[in-house]
């Protein structure tokens, strides 16, 4: 067998957009009126592979130095040596929150751009265990009124065909109840999913659980921070059944992910490619989900999910969420749309699939 040669990798670029959203957007701890991409492209052997993470700009700095220093001198197809090494890089800065997200985005870029150049799609790469994965709606925000959910939601229901919907909690714990009422009263049979971003105590959350238990949730994600699985755990054990708890889009680290299943916090452990460490930490933190016997769900970023959601077990959905759904399909060629609540990768074009879209993404860069 002739020992294939390397292929040195040839530059690294970076930028920020800041695209504003359609309006104020808010949940149950946070309020906002822009969502930041940070988009990565690394170039080898005529081929140029991107990747993006959803972080501050302040990432590109980052990028640009310390991360491009550390994966100079590496192969284009040894992608666990890349992420070695921007790893062992960032260790004075700290390996979680933004640098966690920085390598996010480098790491998808050189699977992308290994793929390209093998020239498969990146879920045969990965290795295809699905060819769709089932999609959920994610918006509701706690600043919308009643009819701005009604019709997100049936939106996901009668157009994207999801089976599934989440809406916000936590702004106004009082209103909460009747918002959820509201929004069951639109979606038929559809599970009904509720999202806290942490805004609530243990006690509080039990207490929603309870008052709620004829709107059929069946799924309460981060009812208490992330930070506080003991906490997390007490909800869990609590909770109606039938009603999972789920938390993780916080995970940085496979300690992250660590801490979480060994307090026996969850029920489906959430996980987001752009900042858990890219596609190769999503597979690390995969197979130490299936080790404990827990499901994953992929947080946000739905386009960017696709093809790794198609490679790991016990994978049960990718959340839609609007923001995100909305700029990779005004800046992305071959960002996916919704057929029977499901999408699917492409397996017809080379890595990823997505292409940027600079032209109409200009007027967003953060300079």
């Amino acid at each position: 067998m002739t020992e294939r040669a390397g292929v040195a990798l040839a530059g690294l670029e970076a930028a920020a957009y800041r695209i504003p959203t359609e309006g104020p957007e808010a949940d149950g701890t946070l309020e906002w009126d822009a969502t930041t991409l940070v988009l990565v492209r690394i170039r080898a052997g005529g081929a140029c592979g991107l990747g993006y993470t959803y972080a501050d700009a302040g990432a590109v700095t980052l990028i640009r130095g310390m991360l491009a220093a550390a994966i100079r001198q590496c192969d284009a197809f040894d992608i666990p040596a890349s992420w070695a090494s921007m790893q062992r890089a960032v260790r004075n800065v700290g390996r979680s929150g933004l640098a966690a997200c920085a390598i996010s985005a480098v790491d998808t870029a050189l699977w992308d751009l290994k793929a390209r150049l093998l020239e498969v799609p990146l879920a045969r790469l990965l290795g295809l265990r699905r060819g769709k994965v089932p999609i959920y709606g994610s918006g509701g925000f706690t600043n919308y009124s009643d009819e701005q959910l009604r019709n997100q939601a049936l939106a996901w229901v009668r157009r994207d065909g999801c089976g599934h919907v989440k809406i916000k909690i936590g702004s106004d714990p009082g209103d909460d109840p009747r918002r959820a009422a509201v929004v069951r009263g639109v979606i038929g049979d559809t599970e009904l999913f509720v999202d806290a971003n942490g805004a609530f105590s243990v006690r509080q959350a039990v207490g929603f659980a309870a008052r709620c238990r004829d709107a059929g949730i069946t799924w309460f994600e981060e009812p208490v921070t992330s930070d506080d699985p003991t906490g997390l755990r007490d909800v869990r054990r609590h909770a109606p059944a039938g009603m999972d708890i789920a938390a993780g889009e916080y995970i940085y680290t496979l300690d992250d992910a660590r801490t979480l299943l060994a307090a026996d916090a969850v029920d489906v452990l959430q996980l987001d490619v752009t900042r858990c460490g890219g596609i190769s930490g999503f597979l690390g933190v995969a197979a130490l989900a299936k080790a404990h016997h827990r499901d994953l769900s992929a947080h946000c970023a739905p386009a960017l999910h696709r093809h790794v959601a198609c490679a790991v077990e016990r994978l049960r959905h990718i959340e839609w969420f609007h923001d995100h759904v909305r700029i990779e399909q005004m800046l992305f060629e071959g960002a996916p749309t919704p057929r029977g609540g499901m999408i699917a990768p492409d397996l017809g074009t080379p890595g990823h699939g997505l292409e940027f879209k600079e032209q109409d993404a200009a007027r967003w860069e953060v300079r």
